[in-house]
């Protein structure tokens, strides 16, 4: 394997990482409130 090649695959990797890091940092920051009302009366989840 060529060094360009090589440094070609390391970045794609690297991107790649960023990427689901990036999509990881977003899913943890996402809260809301969750309100249910049934016959159990009312439900409130927050996150």
């Amino acid at each position: 394997m060529s060094r360009n090649t090589l440094a070609i695959v390391i970045a794609i990797v690297a991107v790649g990482a960023a990427i689901l890091g990036y999509m990881y940092y977003q899913d943890q920051q996402t809260s809301g409130v969750e309100i249910k009302i049934g016959q159990d009366g009312i439900k409130i989840e927050g996150n």
